[in-house]
């Protein structure tokens, strides 16, 4: 090679060499767009691209200012802090990058606020029907494999595709039951090695998990649950995110997760949040560890961070207009940010409702967590908290036999106890209430064959305070223990897949056990929509005493509810006398279970494990 065609070549190298040094590659810009009008004027978007610290970014669009440009240990990434007044109007604000003679413009949509029905909130007034959505319903097979990820039925921990699809084309059936409101599980991607098929490791806080769908399928499942008068409750995670989430390949800096260069599990010790006596250490550990090796920890005290998670779901609010939030893990994430989180979704959407999962044990843990708690010192601006005391205290005392000495402590006394403790909580209505869900044993026994306990323990959780929660498949008295692992907990509905031997979506693929089971939930789900006691209702209860039985009513204005059950094996008599507060001059009841009239002016009957749901006449 002659020296002019070295020096050529030489020429040649230092222009790719300064054309790759110079040239503007963004890979990502999150959010994708954002909406004019809201209360809360700040946006920040994220900018990830090769050396994009170093580009020059010019954004002329009326009424939008730039607050702040901030550069941040990886060179990668920039944050652009933007104030939207309320002069700016819809339309496509240009983002321009520049670098040396190298510029790229990204075109950012303003959107005007969305305007369809939803960010409703949940209230008493609705019941939950909690679904995974893997194991529901499957209508798009064309998605089931992503990746090296094949379904596989046979085995609990792998996909088995259901998907968004499956559940859109079982809305008729959510509905009918007389569900208003449907959560589910973290519907995100999960692009993880083996499936991740529980949703709970997102590896992007923007994407729908294309094993589920789309986004816009996913819009499309809310829209049409509103045009049936039904709500959608959205499965968050700001504790964690997955392990092959894509911010693991290039963090933007070094404190973006807790102890990321040394991984620490964290010890599960919520009570060292509340705990006086505890060591730093302890609570520390608590949030600052990772739940697992393949959920890596999110430091919320990363300004950036918390402003990323903060906006990612009110993006969420207003892109598919979810009507609630359920937060995963809430006692794990960094206190302070919570706090402000809760109350800044609040300021934007007054209406909407958050509920934290809390899982404690006690009754007293819970209530700490609830906003304006008075044993808490810092308000944790959290609207609805879950009653995990009294969802194990159903699963024991339902069946439960009741001894014969007066103030036995066994059976529905359990029951009777904890809600006796609601001056507890700043306000038990605002209390999630279940007999079991995705992370638990199901409530039904493998092999139960006798509905008495299911009939009393459904016609508690629909009529006691609080708002109602229950986990699909529970109306066919699906079962399976935490013993026997997750993937039997949550088992795939039959008949959600083409082939399936039974179809218990409908009366002919159910057993008789099943469609009475089904029968009564249902009756008494159309019913509670109906009776404003039950939904708004004063809660009046009565200790039960050597019958065994618990008594409680449900008052509004002059509407009255009277919930009679049998805690024991035998025939029990009440002299309703003792109820003359909420029995007044009433003299009969129409018991909405049997639609037969009881007497209440005289002495009652109530069967072994039966229950009555009188609406007094």
């Amino acid at each position: 090679m002659n020296e002019n065609m070295k020096r050529l070549l030489l020429f040649i190298i230092c222009l790719l060499y300064i054309s790759s040094v110079y040239a503007i590659d963004i890979s990502r810009l999150e959010p994708a767009c954002w909406w004019v009008g809201m209360k809360n004027s700040e946006l920040q978007i994220m900018v990830y691209g090769k050396n994009i610290a170093s580009s020059q970014v010019y954004i002329d669009y009326p009424g939008v200012r730039v607050k702040e440009i901030v550069g941040v240990e990886n060179p990668n990434y920039l944050f652009l802090y933007l104030d939207i007044s309320k002069e700016a109007s819809p339309g496509i604000m240009n983002l321009t990058f520049q670098k040396g003679k190298e510029k790229e413009v990204r075109a950012f949509e303003l959107k005007e606020k969305n305007k369809k029905v939803g960010a409703a909130g949940f209230s008493p007034a609705d019941v939950m029907y909690l679904i995974t959505p893997d194991r529901f319903a499957n209508a798009d097979p064309s998605n089931d494999n992503l990746d090296d990820v094949k379904i596989d039925r046979s085995r609990g921990w792998a996909r088995h595709g259901g998907d968004l699809r499956g559940i859109i084309n079982k809305l008729d059936y959510i509905h009918d039951l007389g569900f208003t409101t449907i959560w589910l599980n973290p519907v995100l991607e999960n692009r993880m090695p083996g499936g991740s098929y529980h949703g709970y490791a997102i590896t992007d806080f923007y994407q729908v998990d294309p094993r589920f769908g789309t986004n816009e399928e996913y819009c499309e499942l809310i829209d049409k649950a509103h045009e049936k008068g039904m709500k959608v409750v959205m499965d968050m995670i700001f504790n964690n995110c997955g392990s092959s989430h894509w911010w693991l390949k290039d963090f933007p800096s070094s404190d973006w997760l807790n102890n990321q260069d040394n991984f620490v599990q964290t010890n599960h010790f919520k009570w060292t949040l509340m705990d006086v006596h505890a060591p730093q250490s302890e609570r520390e550990i608590l949030v600052n560890g990772w739940f697992g090796r393949g959920m890596p920890d999110l430091n919320q005290k990363n300004r950036h961070l918390a402003r990323y998670l903060i906006q990612n779901s009110i993006w969420w609010i207003e892109y598919s207009r979810i009507d609630g939030i359920r937060q995963d893990t809430h006692p794990y994430a960094d206190y302070d940010f919570m706090a402000t989180w809760c109350k800044e979704v609040e300021n934007e959407y007054p209406d909407f409702n958050i509920v934290g999962e809390a899982w404690y044990p006690r009754g007293t843990a819970s209530a700490w967590w609830q906003r304006d708690s008075k044993m808490n010192e810092s308000n944790s601006n959290l609207k609805t908290v879950m009653d995990f005391d009294l969802t194990f205290t159903c699963q024991k005392a339902f069946g439960d036999e009741c001894s014969s000495r007066e103030g036995s402590e066994a059976g529905l006394f359990k029951i009777y106890e904890v809600i006796a403790q609601d001056f507890l909580f700043p306000d038990p209505n605002n209390v999630l209430v279940f007999l079991d869900n995705h992370d638990l044993g199901r409530f039904m026994q493998k092999g139960e064959s006798d509905l008495r306990r299911y009939k009393q323990a459904i016609a508690f959780l629909l009529t006691t305070r609080g708002i109602p929660q229950i986990y699909y498949g529970t109306e066919i008295l699906m079962s399976g223990t935490k013993a026997e692992g997750d993937g039997i907990i949550r088992t795939d509905f039959p008949g959600g897949w083409a082939g399936d031997p039974k179809d218990a979506f409908t009366p002919e693929g159910r057993t008789d056990l099943q469609n009475q089971a089904w029968d009564y939930m249902r009756k008494l789900l159309n019913w509670r929509q109906r009776c404003d006691a039950v939904k708004e209702g004063k809660l009046i209860h009565y200790t039960p005493d050597k019958s065994g039985c618990y008594v409680y009513a449900r008052v509004k204005d002059n509407k009255t509810v009277l919930v009679l059950m049998n805690g024991t094996d035998q025939n029990q008599t009440l002299d309703m006398n003792r109820f003359h507060e909420v029995v007044k001059d009433y003299r009969s009841g129409k018991d909405i279970i049997t639609d037969t009239t009881v007497a209440i002016d005289t002495a009652v009957h109530i069967p072994a494990r039966g229950v009555y749901i009188l609406e007094l006449v």
